[in-house]
């Protein structure tokens, strides 16, 4: 199976700081033969690494830190990450969680102050809304357990 994973958590120094977030649990979808293929919907958006940390704001809009909206370049980038996924036949993904773009079921406020609210990024909610399940990076026990039992 392929599976859409973002590239940051496996390895690529893409995030907003310049930075990754490599997931070892990863490791265990190659070992039982997954295909792990790797997207930045901010980086595929056009946005530059590093760059200012944004948040998706009330009514959905994608702000940075210094006032800009970027929530074009979110859009663009979830659009090409939604495509990746088809042409791959990916039918789920595990995203960044918490991200602007990848997290699923939980981002920050807007406010800038790392709280908290209900909600998904732009990418993972178009992938969900095109029938890709969507699993947070501390879902992977999980997703292994679900492809186990598909074997």
């Amino acid at each position: 199976m392929h599976i859409l994973v973002s590239a940051c958590l496996l390895g690529t120094p893409c995030r907003y700081d310049g930075a990754s977030k490599r997931n070892p649990a990863l490791d265990r979808l190659t070992a039982q033969g997954h295909v792990l293929v790797p997207v930045c919907p901010e980086v595929l958006g056009g946005l530059p690494t590093p760059r200012p940390p944004a948040e998706r704001q009330p009514g959905g809009r994608v702000v940075n830190r210094e006032g800009i909206d970027v929530t074009a370049e979110y859009r663009a980038g979830a659009e090409q990450a939604l495509e990746i996924a088809r042409k791959y036949g990916c039918t789920c993904a595990v995203l960044k969680e918490r991200s602007p773009s990848c997290g699923f079921g939980q981002v920050y406020d807007g406010t800038f102050t790392r709280t908290l609210i209900p909600g998904s990024g732009v990418a993972a909610e178009l992938l969900s809304a095109h029938g890709i399940t969507v699993y947070g990076e501390s879902q992977v026990e999980e997703l292994l357990e679900r492809l186990e039992e598909k074997a």
